[in-house]
């Protein structure tokens, strides 16, 4: 595919006309600079050209707040794509933590020229379809699927989810990773436990967060047990509610501590021993909680624990997670379980991990805090 010089101008205007208009409505919008992208780089989908190029550029951003305030308002996050433009706004505004007139005039301007960035990069490369080279063409323009895995002598089914965590939807249990003091990351952070205390805020009509109930119920659990300003035993988990995110039908989060922090640095230690320990720990108090609630908790999701910023690869970290949950399925166990994850080649690891398969190492990695 021959390379193509597309002005940075000329989509940043048009970028502009996609987040106003909104990806179902732009039948009838002239997008040339688009379009001609779109063409360059084969990104090529029945009547969607255009989107699947903004998905590409997207998943170059740095994944964290930007890229999730990217799919926030370009409509690219599940269930967004009819949202109205200020709908949109109003989430990804809610990622940086700040008014909608500060992120209109100061992040939103600097999201959407950053998408334009990594779409001029495209153009340039004529780098075929943009996808990544491990990404499964299966995976591609999907958020979610059921596959079924080996566990033990039988079989499961698994559900994979390929979106930003806090889009997740009826799931019963959340499984957040914390550090071992069990001290939640600002919200404004990228992390998945900042993103879950994000989405879990009670917020008033303007936006403004009125509660903090994932983050006050974390701080009484740990006061109940002694532990407030000191750190548990990594692979302990504490339960909480799920504050405002009930209303997408998730009814608890297992805070997992997994981060052992550095003493004078901002930097940690994860075992994947922790990561499996945890995960037991996590399916046991399912099993402790499941006839406390009406309906009865049955369904349950683990990101890929101490893989973003805690240092861990993907694979290390999915190994980690999975010898807990063949475990307890190859037993008997009849929970719903799920896995979500943030680009196509991490969901496609689900789908090879061998049934049992453990960590090749507990040696510790270094990841950075926040």
């Amino acid at each position: 595919m021959t390379p193509l010089h597309v002005e940075h101008a000329a989509v940043l205007d048009e970028l502009k006309e996609v987040r106003r208009a909104g990806l179902v409505r732009l039948r009838g919008h002239a997008l040339p600079a688009l379009e001609a992208a779109a063409a360059s780089v084969a990104a090529r989908t029945p009547d969607g050209a255009v989107e699947a190029l903004l998905r590409h550029a997207v998943a170059r951003l740095d994944a964290g707040t930007l890229r999730t305030a990217a799919e926030y308002t370009l409509g690219l996050a599940q269930g967004t794509r009819d949202w109205p433009a200020s709908s949109r706004r109003a989430r990804a505004c809610a990622v940086y933590g700040v008014s909608v007139e500060r992120f209109r005039k100061d992040h939103e301007v600097m999201v959407l020229g950053q998408i334009a960035d990594r779409i001029v990069q495209l153009a340039a490369e004529g780098a075929g379809d943009g996808a990544p080279a491990d990404a499964p063409r299966e995976w591609e323009e999907r958020t979610h699927r059921t596959v079924e895995v080996r566990a033990g002598a039988g079989s499961a089914r698994l559900t994979v989810h390929v979106h930003p965590i806090d889009l997740l939807r009826d799931v019963d249990v959340v499984v957040s990773p914390t550090n071992t003091y069990l001290a939640l990351p600002e919200p404004y952070k990228s992390s998945v436990s900042a993103s879950l205390r994000r989405a879990a805020a009670v917020r008033g009509v303007t936006g403004d967060v009125l509660a903090d109930p994932v983050h006050e119920e974390l701080r009484t659990w740990a006061a109940s047990y002694g532990t407030a300003g000191r750190p548990v035993l990594p692979g302990t988990v504490a339960p909480t509610g799920a504050g405002a995110l009930a209303d997408q039908g998730i009814r608890r989060i297992y805070h997992a501590a997994l981060a052992v922090p550095r003493a004078g640095t901002n930097d940690y230690d994860v075992l994947p021993a922790d990561v499996t320990r945890a995960s037991a720990r996590a399916l046991a108090l399912l099993a402790e909680e499941h006839g406390r609630f009406e309906p009865p908790l049955r369904s349950v999701c683990f990101p890929l624990l101490g893989s973003g910023r805690g240092g861990l690869p993907p694979e290390v970290s999915l190994a980690a997670v999975w010898a807990s949950v063949e475990a307890e399925l190859a037993r008997g166990a009849r929970w719903d379980v799920h896995f979500v994850v943030r680009d196509a080649a991490a969901a496609a690891l689900v789908e090879r991990i061998p049934a049992g398969a453990r960590p090749g190492h507990d040696r510790p990695l270094t990841g950075r805090s926040g």
